[in-house]
């Protein structure tokens, strides 16, 4: 069984005196439950590189939208309605499936109502926020070297004669 990634990340916060480095692993207090995890940073070719999960799960199109929208309104919470009226495009299932994929991982929290309809809310954790300062670099990134990018595949695209 492959760890979540709160798992790791709490994981390498906290390195287990009890599991040396020798032995290649790291020790996550899950509750009650002790895991051994092991330790794979830097080895992006192996599928237990924390960097490589943690990529695998903010890598798509909206995962990084929706830390965004929640970090901008933070400490608010924001209803499930609201946010997909500030992401356009994004389907109501898409949103779900993202917001129980963000919660699963401890980056997201999600309130129910006991309204007529429920009003479900969200908000960033702890976990959740540290990971904003570093989407807002890559999205700098993205917007300083974007055109360069754009350039260079217009000029590698096959020519038509």
């Amino acid at each position: 069984m492959v760890p979540t990634f709160h798992q790791v990340y709490v994981g390498y916060l906290h390195r287990g005196p009890s599991t040396p480095q020798s032995q290649g692993g790291t020790f996550v207090k899950e509750g009650e439950r002790q895991v051994t995890v092991p330790d794979r940073r830097g080895d992006l070719f192996s599928p237990d590189c924390p960097t490589r999960q943690l990529l695998d799960r903010i890598g798509d199109k909206w995962t990084s939208m929706v830390i965004k929208v929640l970090a901008e309104r933070h400490p608010e919470t924001v209803r499930f309605a609201d946010l997909r009226r500030a992401m356009p495009g994004i389907s109501h299932k898409m949103l779900s499936q993202t917001l129980r994929k963000l919660a699963a991982d401890g980056l997201v929290t999600r309130r129910v109502d006991d309204t007529l309809p429920p009003s479900v809310h969200y908000g960033l954790t702890s976990l959740g926020r540290s990971l904003e300062e570093p989407l807002a670099g890559l999205r700098e990134w993205a917007e300083s070297h974007m055109a360069e990018i754009d350039d260079h595949r217009v000029s590698s695209e096959p020519h038509a004669s």
